[in-house]
């Protein structure tokens, strides 16, 4: 399918690995002139310099921290006239209720809320302006069912996905749609992560560690980041101008809600 993208730009948060490179991979593969972003130099050029042979496009890349105002304005100043916005950032580890202090809970809203929603803010004018604009925003499948553990990025990120609601039929007349795509288990070094802090918990194997976290999937695998990169590419295309405000469940049917 054309995608209807060709020529457009867009700015993905950390996107030298993982779930926000595969997004950028994507989109970069059909057409779009991508800015990359990420902390590590090294990290950030190696990306770069694959997605831009892997496609043929031009790929950008700034080194920032999104945490910081500096690091979200250097963002900005390399790509002002994005056409696409791709947020994404770590979450903060699992942990329990009673180690999180006010810092702890503040970190997770600086990382997990307010980057976001500070770079919408940033960009949306233009968006508006051209009358084209796609915002997605990598959360989490906690966002709709919240576990314990994952509490601090549960409500940072909650908080964003309601900000973004409030927002998005605000826009829409202007063909900038806001929505959020909720992943869970997908092959990532997060994942990899987590099967080792399983290990250490419940003294196990990591490939046992493995094997059950494949055994809590619905579809008995690990999702494929391609997988998800070519649903945030469709999200971003010129056919999904009527989706907006969405949370799309990327978990291989594993969630038991009904909406």
């Amino acid at each position: 399918m054309e995608l209807g993208l060709k020529g457009r730009k867009a700015l993905v948060c950390a996107s030298s690995r993982g779930l926000g490179y595969a997004c950028a991979f994507a989109l970069a593969r059909e057409g779009v002139e991508v800015t990359l972003n990420g902390r590590t130099a090294d990290t950030l050029e190696a990306a770069r310099a694959t997605i831009a042979k892997a496609t043929g496009r031009d790929v950008h890349a700034v080194v920032a921290n999104i945490e910081t105002p500096e690091g979200r304005a250097a963002l900005l100043a390399a790509c002002p006239d994005a056409d696409i916005l791709v947020n994404n950032n770590a979450g903060p580890p699992p942990g329990y209720f009673q180690n999180w202090d006010e810092a702890a809970w503040m970190g997770a809203i600086d990382a997990n809320m307010m980057p976001a929603l500070m770079l919408i803010r940033g960009l949306l004018p233009g968006m508006r302006e051209r009358k084209f604009g796609r915002i997605v925003n990598i959360t989490s499948a906690m966002v709709k069912s919240p576990r314990g553990p994952m509490g601090l990025s549960t409500a940072a990120r909650a908080a964003l996905t309601a900000a973004c609601k409030a927002l998005a039929p605000e826009v829409a007349a202007d063909n900038v749609t806001i929505n959020n795509m909720l992943p869970e288990r997908f092959d990532t070094e997060r994942q990899q992560q987590m099967a080792k802090l399983a290990m250490a918990m419940k003294n196990i194997t990591y490939e046992e560690a493995r094997a059950e976290i494949t055994d809590s999937i619905a579809a008995k695998r690990f999702g494929k980041p391609e997988e998800f990169g070519d649903a945030c590419a469709f999200l971003c295309s010129a056919q999904a101008g009527f989706i907006s405000g969405q949370n799309l469940q990327l978990d291989g049917g594993s969630y038991h809600g009904l909406i």
